[in-house]
């Protein structure tokens, strides 16, 4: 904006503490301004200490000085908020869930961009100028942004944690290397990092290898599996076209028995019946001839009996008659056994075709122990992981214990 043939910064109008053009400008001793509400609620929070001072400069002031509006600068600042140049930062660029926040914005903190490790604060992107144009703060050490600054101090001597104790296994500051862990295995956090890091290199290639020989067994049994379900469905498909054939001709030969059964039934009831017939035949010309003699043998007229025994003629012999022989409990018990012995084959190959379709498996299961036997185990910082695989080529993998 120019007025009066002066070119005016937004960015030199605005308030380092809440970051917005400034309301109620005072200006401090050092130079440097704020909003009058930004800077005493800066102040006060650190107004335990009795020492006040500037949150860029860091120039103290003791006692707290007199605040008063910058009548000047408040009209500048007027004049520039006409002029509808006002934009606040970017959604962005204020701290949300998670981010590290400005402890120098005192309304809405934007997110921290550095944290310094010698003020344990940490600061947004115009906070942390005065660290690098300021000669003094140039020397503080700078870090990410971090929310856990305090973690990374000694809590002995409120020094940077920068050595690492191979000895206590700990974190420690340079005056600890001289008084507590002297005589102690130490070297620098850097260097135990890169230690660190080949180990974790060599455990990750471990892992990484690890996970090849799974992924390829995890193919393989995916493998396996379809393949399975394949090979089930084609013995399902087989089976039941099979047990159809298997029932239509069972249902074909027990009709065809059946009919047999009855033919040979008949024919036999047939002949046995004709043989009956004659037989009964026989016995009753028997029987007549029988009564005619014994009534002759009553008589007593001696011409009459002796005419009548010459007209009478002699029984049939043993060989005038046809030899009859049959068996007297004749049955199809033979056919019964041989249909009773089908059954029990049957019943035996049902039972062998269910067990050999119970030793079909894709994976054995082992018990937890060997389970966990195989799988990777940590010992310290060293990872064992088993090299060996217990697996076939085939569609079926089987793990012994």
């Amino acid at each position: 904006m120019a007025e009066g043939g002066v070119l005016l910064d937004q960015d030199q109008l605005s308030c380092s503490i809440c970051l917005d053009l400034l309301k109620d400008p005072v200006t401090l001793p050092c130079g440097h301004s704020y909003c009058m509400g930004c800077i005493k609620g800066y102040w006060n929070q650190d107004d335990h200490t009795g020492v006040c001072s500037c949150p860029q400069c860091r120039d103290t002031f003791t006692p707290r000085p007199v605040l008063k509006k910058n009548t000047m600068l408040a009209e500048v600042v007027e004049k520039l908020m006409k002029t509808g140049l006002q934009a606040a930062p970017p959604a962005h660029c204020y701290a949300g869930p998670g981010d590290v926040a400005c402890d120098v914005c005192t309304e809405r903190k934007r997110k921290a961009a550095k944290s310094c490790l010698v003020c344990l604060a940490s600061y947004c992107e115009t906070h942390l100028q005065p660290h690098y144009e300021s000669p003094p703060l140039k020397k503080h050490k700078l870090v990410k942004a971090t929310g856990n600054l305090q973690e990374k101090i000694c809590s002995h001597h409120d020094k940077v944690l920068e050595v690492y104790c191979r000895t206590d296994q700990q974190f420690i500051c340079y005056q600890c290397v001289m008084h507590e862990h002297r005589g102690h295995d130490t070297v620098s956090a850097a260097a135990e990092r890169t230690e660190k890091q080949k180990q974790l290199g060599a455990t990750q290639s471990k892992f990484q290898l690890r996970i090849q020989e799974r992924e390829k067994e995890l193919q393989d049994l995916r493998q396996a599996v379809q393949s399975l379900k394949r090979s089930a469905q084609a013995a399902v498909e087989d089976s039941e076209r099979i047990f159809t054939e298997l029932i239509r001709s069972i249902k074909r030969r027990r009709s065809e028995v059946k009919e047999l059964i009855r033919d040979q039934e008949k024919a036999e009831v047939n002949r046995a019946e004709g043989l009956l017939e004659r037989l009964e035949q026989e016995i009753a010309e028997l029987r007549r001839r029988d009564a005619e003699l014994e009534q002759l043998s009553h008589t007593e007229d001696h011409i009459h009996f002796l005419q009548s025994c010459r007209s009478l003629r002699a029984p049939p012999g043993p060989g005038d008659l046809p030899s009859i022989t049959f068996s007297p409990h004749v049955s199809f018990e033979a056919v019964r056994k041989s249909v009773s012995d089908l059954k029990e084959r049957l019943e035996v190959e049902l039972v062998r075709m269910s067990e050999s379709v119970k030793e079909v498996h894709t994976v054995e299961p082992r018990t937890r122990q060997d389970f966990l036997q195989r799988e990777c185990s940590c010992h310290g910082s060293e990872w064992k992981i088993p090299t060996s695989t217990a697996r076939t080529r085939g569609h079926i993998y089987k793990t012994h214990a």
